[in-house]
């Protein structure tokens, strides 16, 4: 697998983004981040924090488009409309609790307030979805962690035998 042939859909989750009463600076930063990295993009859209809505665009994304990778920004702390790391859990076929783990580990070096982040990353069918937080700079702090590892893990969900 290469990873200019991964298929990557970018899904911000924010109420306020998706009312145009702000604008999306998370999914342009990850999106950026990833290009710069040799990836593509292959959808990337913005939704309001609504659980139904939220279970619906990752199931879409798995089930219907197909993509390799689906990296969802915002919607992972503590206020009341933050439901994003449920409703992921709730489309999940298997849990990939260590990118998770990883990222907060990684990110509390840089302020206490990581241990705040509720982001799961999980499986669901042949599809690798992972929660970043809203912020354009812990989303790119959070890729920083796990890069190396994505080409390799979206090789071993597509079934290639993989030489490392």
């Amino acid at each position: 697998m290469k990873k200019q042939d991964a298929r990557i859909k970018i899904i911000t989750i924010s109420d306020r983004a998706f009312s145009g009463e702000r604008e999306d600076l998370s999914g342009p930063a990850i999106k950026s981040y990833l290009e710069e990295k040799g990836w593509n993009i292959s959808s990337y859209i913005v939704i309001d924090d609504d659980k139904k809505r939220i279970m619906r665009e990752l199931c879409y994304a798995c089930d219907d488009e197909r993509m390799d990778l689906v990296l969802t920004t915002g919607g992972t702390g503590f206020a009341q409309r933050d439901v994003t790391p449920e409703a992921t859990l709730q489309i999940a076929d298997r849990l990939c609790p260590g990118i998770a783990e990883a990222i907060r580990a990684e990110s509390l070096k840089i302020t206490k307030h990581a241990m705040l982040s509720r982001a799961v990353s999980v499986m669901r069918k042949q599809t690798l979805i992972i929660n970043l937080p809203g912020s354009p700079k812990a989303c790119r702090e959070g890729l920083d962690v796990v890069i190396d590892a994505l080409e390799h893990a979206i090789g071993i969900m597509r079934g290639e035998k993989l030489d490392k």
